[in-house]
């Protein structure tokens, strides 16, 4: 069985070829400044050795997806799937011995790390009667095995690495040879790039990366000012699989492309300088975006008691012709209008995407002003009453009497004051089978414009067992409401 592709051309014009059997058993290290050809030398591989071994990419920009329209390829958007599905998919791929693509690209870079941990982690710990040969492709490997924190958790970095150190280290003896691409041989961590035995080495300008590249290469340091001329698409080679002594390649053309092309000039648009900016501004001149008053907060807690001794006095224009006792008629179609007004005035005041974040005392101050407006007698709720009935609004319950409402309240009525709000927001589209609210709305409900406080609220809401949360890789997270036997769509 022939185990060698070929990958391109020495200066000679003779092919150079990689030994896949060798290759297995030593892994590769490719390293090369972003425009170097990196993820085109990593195609010609995949393309040529796609009929003799099992293949398993790791894609973080979405570049390799195209393998699956010439070859058997299948991808995974790692976006569409939570930890547990991409760590099931990660096993059966060993089982099956299937080539796949797993795309990152819909993700962010800390997402990245926590879905490519755990679909390596699925194939380092495959039962033994699974260990087939099969060759591991990890594109922009310094996002995945960092040599120093960066902008992530320290406990997703630690995940992420000791998976790429797996790979690496013991992946051998499981049958995942790793070939692994960098940008910089510097932000990748030592223990990861110093378990590959063949090199391909791209152009690169940094002084650090070209005396590490020539180093790996068994090149003198004077020799390493190489590494800089090299052009596009050409790579020093080294390795047991590739040649004993340091090989110039220029890498060969593919069969497949990916999906964003190269980046060339091509002509601006023709458009005159009018043309252009009606193009630009049309909207913005349409609905001109109208300034909002500056609001004064007063002290929440003096407010708060001049505004419950407000409440408690009668108004200022009282009807002094109207009867001191009304008959029952009377006080029933007094008490629906009063309701009826709550009702208008709730929605009113939701209607301003700043009342969520104004304080008790102020918000209650205008429900008074605008109850009066509406000419009531006096304000139908004190201040108790008026932040319950408050907090349901901003959940989308504005008539609590309504019977549909029942079970949802009374799952409500277990968490704590400020927690209605959201917890009623969602089993409103639980509810409705409408998509998950998403944290801003969430936020909006909760009085908060930070996202470390709503992951924490709806953490708390889970650990109480009101809702049951699942979220995949893509950021869709769908919220379950046990009691209710209900469930959010996946937003």
């Amino acid at each position: 069985m022939k185990t060698s592709i070929e990958i391109g051309t020495d200066a000679a014009g003779q092919g150079v070829r990689i030994d896949v059997q060798e290759l297995l058993a030593t892994r590769l290290l490719v390293q090369g400044n972003s425009g170097s050809g990196k993820s085109h030398l990593l195609r010609r591989i995949l393309e040529e050795s796609a009929a003799l071994v099992q293949q398993v990419v790791i894609d973080p920009e979405g570049d390799f997806v195209t393998l699956a329209d010439a070859f058997n390829h299948v991808v995974i958007n790692g976006g569409d799937y939570n930890e547990r599905e991409i760590a099931a998919m990660g096993a059966r791929i060993r089982e099956h011995r299937a080539s796949i693509v797993l795309s990152l690209e819909s993700l962010d870079i800390e997402a990245q790390m926590t879905c490519t941990a755990a679909f390596l982690n699925a194939l380092f710990d495959a039962p033994r009667e699974h260990w087939f040969p099969a060759l591991v492709v990890v594109d922009e490997a310094q996002m995945f095995a960092p040599s120093a924190s960066g902008d992530v958790s320290d406990a997703v970095r630690r995940a992420s690495l000791s998976a790429m150190t797996n790979l690496m280290c013991r992946g051998r003896k499981r049958g995942l040879a790793g070939a692994i691409a960098t940008q910089r041989l510097a932000k990748l961590a030592k223990n990861v790039a110093a378990e590959a035995s063949n090199f391909l080495m791209g152009r690169t300008f940094l002084d650090i990366d070209m005396a590490r590249a020539a180093d790996l290469l068994g090149m003198e340091r004077r020799q390493a000012e190489t590494i800089r001329d090299l052009e596009r698409g050409h790579f020093l080679g080294l390795g047991p699989a590739i040649s004993r002594r340091p090989l110039a390649i220029r890498i060969g053309a593919t069969r497949t492309a990916t999906r964003m092309g190269t980046h060339s000039l091509m002509p601006l648009p023709v458009a005159a300088g009018d043309d252009m900016r009606s193009m630009l501004f049309a909207e913005e001149e349409e609905a001109p975006a109208m300034p909002r008053a500056a609001l004064v907060e007063p002290e929440p807690v003096a407010a708060g008691e001049l505004l419950e001794r407000i409440a408690a006095s009668e108004p200022l224009h009282a009807d002094t012709a109207a009867p001191p006792v009304l008959d029952i008629v009377e006080a029933v179609a007094e008490a629906e209008e009063a309701d009826a007004v709550v009702i208008a005035t709730l929605e009113a005041m939701l209607d301003d995407p700043d009342s969520a974040f104004q304080g008790e005392a102020m918000l209650y101050q205008d429900f008074s002003v605008r109850c009066r407006m509406a000419k009531l007698r006096k304000v139908p709720l004190d201040l108790a009453a008026f932040r319950r009935r408050f907090a349901l609004a901003k959940g989308g319950v504005f008539d609590p009497a309504e019977p549909r409402w029942q079970g949802a309240l009374a799952v409500a009525d277990r968490l704590p004051p400020d927690m209605v709000a959201p917890f009623l927001q969602i089993a409103r589209a639980a509810m409705e089978g409408a998509p998950c609210p998403d944290d801003e709305a969430l936020g909006r409900a909760y009085g908060s414009r930070s996202p470390g406080r709503i992951r924490r609220l709806i953490d708390y809401m889970e650990k109480q067992g009101a809702i049951v949360v699942r979220a995949d890789f893509g950021g869709r997270r769908s919220i379950g409401i046990p009691e209710l036997g209900l469930s959010t769509e996946a937003e």
